[in-house]
């Protein structure tokens, strides 16, 4: 049996040994340093473009009024689905007929005076004939009956005009489509004197829509028409939508010295989920190559700390240095890159091969030691 004393010393001699070998556990070879790394494999790569656009229509129709008047009827709403001629609202009618009668009793008054005024032709000429009256006075009543005769085609024209007018207080659809936007409501007075007002929009078809992107000067030389491209959306954020570009237009927008320039691309929205509006978080497919040795990125900037591991070596233009862990000690490698995805890199050439492992990064324990890391320290009192 030991004393109390005894195994408090077997405690602390056991409690020693754990520590020492701990501590010693942690070191390598290459003087407390250990490394990071990631074993080179197969695998495909995509090199993109990222952008935002937005959604909208393939055909976006804003339906106006040419007359005033105020709204009396509506006949449609939002998502409401129209055909063409369909009736979308009313204005009052009131002034308008007042009007057309005016113009139907011009009219008739312009027939009456047009019939006065061709019997006193015929009179004339009778008289003129006889030799009563000088040519002159035929003449005068000759322009008469010109004069008569035009008032009642302008009286015609102006009934024209007003029938038109009354037509337009009944406003239609010109397209068959969804209603996605109502700006007015019964009682509203529209005043079309300056500008036309907007009284609906109506998308033609939503199974088809496009987005519109804007893209930086710096990428737009590798977008080309009939590009495939993939997006996403915030309300569907698992799931990934293809859209082909459909037109790159010439005209650019400069903002704060940014010239950017808008990319139209088309997608297919069959079951409807996409909306006019939707955020599209954008990627162009540029270059894509599958099953390709490749390296992460990480490894290409790595540089070793220790001045025995990083001398000078020589690298050809388009060589990169990579450097492989090879008997705890990184092992310079010159390769030559190809296309990126951002996170990983193609592998053209060199001395490199699968499940080779690659420095990612270095850790020095002693570092650790003095910033309070977690190698354990034990003190005697």
């Amino acid at each position: 049996m030991f004393s109390s004393r005894g195994r408090i010393i077997l405690f602390l001699i056991i409690l020693l040994a754990a520590t020492l070998y701990g501590y010693f556990s942690l070191r390598d070879e290459s003087g407390n340093v250990r490394y990071k790394t990631h074993v080179v494999d197969h695998g495909d790569i995509a090199r993109t473009i990222s952008a935002n656009g937005t959604l909208t229509p393939l055909e976006l129709v804003e339906v106006g009024t040419q007359i005033s008047g105020r709204v009396i009827q509506l006949f449609a709403d939002f998502n409401d689905e129209v055909k063409t001629g369909q009736i979308l609202a009313k204005l009052d009618p009131a002034l308008l007929d007042a009007q057309l009668q005016q113009s139907e009793a011009n009219l008739k008054s312009a027939q009456t005076a047009l019939s006065v005024a061709i019997n006193k032709d015929r009179r004339s000429r009778n008289l003129v004939e006889r030799g009563f009256i000088s040519r002159e006075a035929m003449d005068e009543s000759k322009e008469l009956l010109d004069s008569a005769r035009a008032q009642v085609v302008v009286s015609q024209a102006q009934i024209a005009r007003d029938r038109t007018n009354l037509d337009y207080s009944i406003i239609r659809s010109p397209v068959s489509g969804v209603v996605i936007a109502r700006n007015v409501n019964i009682g509203q007075t529209v005043a079309a004197n300056f500008q036309t007002p907007i009284l609906f929009q109506i998308a033609r078809d939503l199974k088809q829509m496009q987005i519109e992107i804007s893209v930086v000067e710096a990428d737009i030389g590798q977008i080309h028409d009939g590009q495939t491209m993939v997006f996403t959306v915030d309300a569907f954020q698992d799931r990934e939508f293809s859209a082909v570009v459909k037109q790159i237009r010439l005209n650019p927008t400069i903002q704060e010295n940014v010239v950017t320039y808008s990319v139209i691309a088309t997608v297919i929205n069959e079951d409807g989920s996409l909306l006019p509006g939707m955020t599209a978080n954008v990627r162009f497919i540029v270059n894509e190559k599958s099953g390709v040795l490749r390296v992460p990125n990480a490894a290409l900037r790595y540089k070793p700390s220790r001045k025995e591991f990083a001398k000078p070596t020589d690298t050809q233009p388009g060589q990169r240095l990579l450097y492989r862990l090879e008997n705890n000690r990184p092992v310079p490698v010159k390769v030559a890159t190809g296309i990126t995805d951002g996170s990983f890199t193609e592998i053209l050439s060199g001395e490199l091969n699968a499940n080779d492992e690659l420095i990612t990064e270095e850790i020095d324990d002693s570092k650790q030691d003095k910033s309070g890391g977690s190698n354990f320290k034990f003190r005697m009192f």
